[in-house]
């Protein structure tokens, strides 16, 4: 059988990145494998969410402060893994795990009476795997593609993970809507496994058809794992620049825990599988206007309105929600916010904040991203959900909560507009330096 693909194939994905026919078949494997990852996980989300309602904030407060310390522990294992284990040995076997896993946490459902503790070690596990399952993809991608190629070909790659976002709630939805929720559990063990073939395939294709015999994914490449999380934070305390954003960050997660809060109390009247269905159907709505904002709107803000305006512009966003939410405390507006916070976050904030990192040099941004994304953004969830729990239990309602919350989101818009100055004055500075030389 001829190795090249019909020649409709390459012209079609030809219209959404430089592919070359010896590229093709890896090209749609790779976007295939990240579609099945984050299905998997969305499909699995939703559940995690709809337990939090069982439990009370203090509750939800450990299993945050667990996620922080299981978390840093997990990446600094996989870290050691990475720098010893050859990537394709290493990536069908974090895969195979987390499928089995998720198997032996259905059978535990429907033999232990008392499922409490199954349950909560589950909010945590996924906390778990939402930090591998894709990072480990990215690190498979590099272990797989050249550097030019995948300057040509990520963008299309990563475009499966937004479908598989959009496929994996939607499926939840309707899945817990006639059979409950303990089923997820086995549809997404399923789906992973289904990506074992689908990453031997991709790991012969590199071979075969690409030859990048020679390419491999390198520990400094790596731009999420691997390595001490804590490696980088002796530079990341010298530089100002770096600790405002992770001050964004951290504010980000203050807000991000007083809407999760409040909406797991709101929803406390409903069923389990009620709640599964509500969470999915919000990451449903998130997940498409993500795409179509990302697609349409975020490139354009930040060419036309300026980085200061798009880092500010989610957090005003969310300070006007919390101020409605003052005025009139109820179900919808809350809902309304978490929508508009997390789309607001994936499709704007988010690649804005990546932006910023480009104005430090490689080295540095390579050993604060541990720091930031592990020890500020898990810490951030941690301190944040003590906090909430400290404050409603001294007796401050919705209303007066929402109102703390706009605050904090001013403050948070306020550090977006510094970061984004600072971005410019850098990026100013660097493109002057060639001219001096």
């Amino acid at each position: 059988m001829s190795t090249s693909s019909p020649n409709w194939v390459q012209r079609t994905l030809a219209r959404a990145c430089e592919i070359h026919p010896e590229e093709v078949r890896a090209t749609l494997a790779s976007f295939s494998l990240v579609l099945v990852l984050m299905g998997s996980y969305y499909l699995l989300r939703p559940l995690r969410d709809a337990m939090a309602s069982d439990w009370t904030d203090a509750e939800v407060s450990w299993l945050w402060t667990f996620n922080f310390f299981f978390s840093a522990i997990a990446v600094s294992l996989y870290g050691t893994a990475i720098s010893k284990v050859r990537i394709e040995r290493l990536v069908p076997t974090v895969y195979g795990f987390f499928a089995a896993s998720f198997v032996a946490f259905y059978v535990a459902t429907q033999i232990v009476a008392d499922r409490t503790l199954i349950d909560k070690s589950f909010y945590v596990w996924i906390s778990v795997f939402s930090l591998f399952h894709i990072s480990v993809f990215w690190s498979f991608m590099s272990d797989t593609f050249s550097k030019p190629q995948a300057k040509r070909l990520f963008g299309f790659i990563g475009a499966g993970a937004s479908i598989g976002a959009i496929g994996g709630p939607a499926i939840a939805a309707a899945v817990a809507g006639f059979a409950g929720t303990d089923p997820l559990l086995l549809i997404a063990s399923a789906l992973i496994v289904l990506t074992l073939p689908i990453v031997l395939w991709i790991q012969r294709l590199k071979e075969a058809e690409m030859h990048n015999r020679d390419v491999s994914a390198k520990p400094g490449d790596l731009q999420y794992i691997g390595g001490n999380p804590l490696s980088g934070f002796v530079d990341f305390l010298k530089s100002p620049y770096l600790l405002g954003i992770a001050l964004f960050i951290f504010l980000y997660t203050v807000i991000s825990s007083f809407v999760y809060f409040e909406l797991k109390n709101l929803l406390a009247d409903y069923s389990r599988a009620e709640r599964s269905q509500i969470w999915a159907m919000m990451d449903l709505v998130v997940n498409i206007l993500t795409l179509v904002i990302a697609a349409f709107a975020t490139g354009r803000m930040a060419k036309y309105m300026g980085l200061p305006f798009t880092l500010a512009s989610v957090p005003v966003a969310i300070g006007l929600g919390m101020l409605v939410l003052a005025a009139a405390p109820m179900v919808a507006v809350v809902v309304a916010i978490q929508i508009a916070r997390r789309a607001g976050n994936y499709a704007i904030s988010r690649p804005a904040r990546e932006m910023l990192f480009t104005a430090v040099d490689r080295d540095l941004r390579f050993k604060a991203k541990p720091v930031i994304d592990i020890v500020v953004y898990r810490g951030g969830d941690m301190l944040s959900g003590w906090a909430f729990t400290g404050l409603t239990t001294l007796g401050l309602g919705m209303g007066a909560m929402a109102a703390v919350g706009a605050g904090i989101a001013a403050l948070w818009a306020g550090v977006g507009i510094y970061l984004g100055r600072q971005f410019n004055r850098m990026q100013g500075t660097i493109e002057e330096q060639p001219e001096a030389a």
